[in-house]
């Protein structure tokens, strides 16, 4: 070997060979990069690069039923072809997959007539995220029903690492949605009005129920660590005449919460 001959690889040379191979792998058509030109002409590459995107299109599909059974199997394959060439895995758990699906569908012209498709995929989504949530401590309403008055204004309630919720305010989302996660058959038509959601996992099975806008903002205030008294005003500059004892009742029933605490982290009065 000569003198000046090294063992050490050049720098960077690694990770530009694993991109232009991500490259070659997830768009086929594209020219390859020169070191690659013979490795992609091999047979087996065709084939790891077919099992590659069926592997992913089939993740995404799974993760996306609702989003899968409103277009169809044939329509969301296609379009899922395209979202794994622009956004391939980043993490080796599929379950995981797909976090920027509802963006990708919100400029993904072939949806561009179905408005409501985003927040769909946006839903299926937040059941993923509860499902994968960590295990945490549900909290006991009794806990809360005990405090004084006064005290009971300065808690903060800390919503559950598997709560999600989400204010739709153009469309009946939540309806949408639900009726078409599982394999029920539809009800009555579809009235065009806003909806909330909330989706929960207490125990071992995600749940879901539709919530108003105060009970979202309500959740919002929350989840910046605002008191409880602020959160109530919060839930009730936006919903005016929101029974503030039944959500009360709704969220805990629902284990939205896992904690509380006495020492607010937002601003109150300017959440």
């Amino acid at each position: 070997m000569p003198a000046n001959a090294t063992l050490n690889p050049v720098p960077g040379a690694l990770a530009r060979f694993q991109d232009a191979f991500e490259c070659a792998l997830l768009a086929p058509d594209s020219a390859p990069a020169a070191e690659l030109a013979a490795l992609t002409k091999q047979p087996a590459f065709a084939v790891y690069h077919n099992t590659i995107m069926k592997g992913c299109i089939d993740a995404l599909q799974a993760n996306y039923p609702a989003v899968t059974r409103l277009v169809g199997e044939e329509w969301f394959r296609t379009a899922a072809s395209v979202y794994v060439r622009q956004a391939p895995p980043t993490h080796p758990m599929l379950l995981e997959y797909g976090a920027s699906f509802a963006d990708f569908l919100t400029g993904f012209e072939p949806a561009a007539e179905l408005t409501y498709l985003p927040d769909v995929a946006r839903l299926d989504r937040y059941w993923t995220e509860a499902h994968a949530a960590p295990d945490d401590k549900l909290l006991d309403p009794a806990s809360v029903a005990g405090l004084a008055p006064d005290v009971l204004a300065s808690t903060i309630l800390r919503p559950h690492a598997a709560t999600r919720w989400a204010w739709f305010s153009n469309s009946p989302i939540y309806t949408i949605w639900s009726r078409n996660r599982t394999d029920e058959t539809a009800g009555d038509e579809i009235k065009w009005k806003p909806e909330g959601a909330l989706l929960a996992r207490p125990r071992d099975v995600v749940q879901w129920i539709t919530i108003d806008a105060g009970g979202c903002a309500f959740l919002d205030a929350c989840a910046k660590g605002c008191s409880l008294g602020a959160a109530a005003n919060a839930a009730l500059e936006t919903k005016i005449d929101i029974d503030l004892v039944r959500l009360m009742s709704t969220l805990f029933a629902a284990g939205a919460f896992s904690e509380i605490s006495f020492q607010p982290k937002c601003m109150e009065g300017h959440q």
